[in-house]
């Protein structure tokens, strides 16, 4: 072995620095990407019998992370034996002083995500009951965005601190923060004021992920919660783009708040002479045959009269949510109407008139 060495080494010596620079670099990369797959390798197997586990989902966030860092650690390796130039030399180390920085935040902003995300998969929103896992999910949400922001920004603050000027320019900065805060906070209020907004939707929670609200007369469910907007998913499939504080600051309905089971109205205007028991009685035939029905509770009054003649018949149903609720309630109408129709039309509101007559019809004389 150390016969065809010795032969590799002298042709080495005879080629050019700058092509023998490159040959080492080109052995480096491909030897850290040879290693990097088997690594990679090798955790897929160990984490093969768990693949929805920690580890396997960790395993393939940080398959190119993992690639680019070995690559780093090669290149630094193997820079003694380049034999730079001063300047060469000192670029290198600038370069590396940027790199590193970059990569260590991206493994923590994985590393982050990787734990969030396992936790939120745990958390089904597809049960009955979802609220636990609704509260779970949004809390998570906003904490990941919270600690990506804040590693972000100490990454970038670390990369750009490498940088003789850029740290020269940070004390005259930091001397000048006063005025300079000032400034920024009045020119971004808007921005700041969606961003602490986003802070304390964490611990009051008017919202969570899949909440059901009724915001600018817009009936939908809580898709996305971001640090300055919230994504309301419309029932016909809009997207209402809501800023934060709006949700803090203003009246809107959360129809699962507590719980996603609701209670739905229908009205009906028959006529006076309708047999109401007769009604209720055929309402309750229907409610509770309809599977949307969850069997909690149903009932028909006669909750007000009209100027037209018209009386009011409310019914009242449950259901396990806020969709099912809707269509029970159009089931519920329609089958009630048609019944009407077809077994009493005298509950169908008629329109009565009566005539007096000021002059009275003289007797006949025949």
């Amino acid at each position: 072995m150390a016969g065809l060495l010795k032969p590799a080494r002298a042709w080495l010596r005879d080629l050019p620095e700058w092509l023998t620079g490159i040959i080492y670099v080109m052995a480096a990369v491909i030897a850290a990407v040879i290693l990097h797959r088997v690594l990679i390798w090798i955790a897929r197997r160990a984490t093969r019998a768990h693949p929805e586990g920690t580890g396997a989902v960790f395993v393939e966030r940080i398959n190119t992370l993992s690639r680019w860092l070995m690559i780093v650690i090669a290149l630094a390796a193997v820079q003694p034996a380049l034999d730079l130039h001063r300047s060469t030399a000192t670029l290198w180390a600038r370069a590396a002083a940027l790199i590193v920085p970059g990569l260590l935040g991206w493994g923590a902003i994985v590393a982050v995500g990787t734990v969030i995300d396992v936790m939120i998969r745990h958390a089904d929103i597809t049960v009955v009951d979802n609220l636990r896992a609704r509260r779970r999910r949004t809390r998570l949400g906003i904490f990941q965005r919270i600690l990506v922001s804040i590693i972000m920004l100490v990454t970038i603050c670390a990369m750009l601190m490498t940088i003789p000027a850029v740290r020269t320019l940070g004390v005259t900065l930091v001397a000048s923060a006063g005025l300079a805060g000032l400034a920024v906070g009045a020119a971004a209020q808007p921005a700041l004021k969606n961003l602490i907004a986003g802070f304390q939707m964490i611990f009051t929670e008017p919202i969570r992920i899949d909440d059901v609200v009724i915001i600018d007369g817009e009936w939908g469910r809580i898709e996305e919660i971001r640090l300055t907007y919230v994504v309301v998913k419309i029932w016909d499939e809009r997207r209402l783009v809501v800023p934060v504080s709006k949700f803090l600051e203003q009246s809107f309905q959360n129809w699962t708040r507590q719980s996603s089971a609701l209670l739905g109205s229908v009205f009906w205007y028959v006529d006076p002479t309708a047999d109401v028991p007769r009604l209720r009685a055929k309402l309750g035939e229907i409610v509770t045959a309809n599977p949307r029905w969850d069997g909690r509770f149903w009932n028909l009054q006669l909750t007000d009269t009209k100027p037209d003649g018209s009386i009011e018949l409310r019914g009242l149903m449950t259901a396990k949510d806020a969709s099912t609720a809707f269509d029970l309630r159009c089931d519920v109408r329609e089958a009630l109407l048609a019944y009407i129709r077809t077994e009493m039309p005298e509950a169908l509101l008629q329109r009565r008139a009566r005539v007096a007559l000021d002059t009275p019809v003289p007797n006949d004389p025949a």
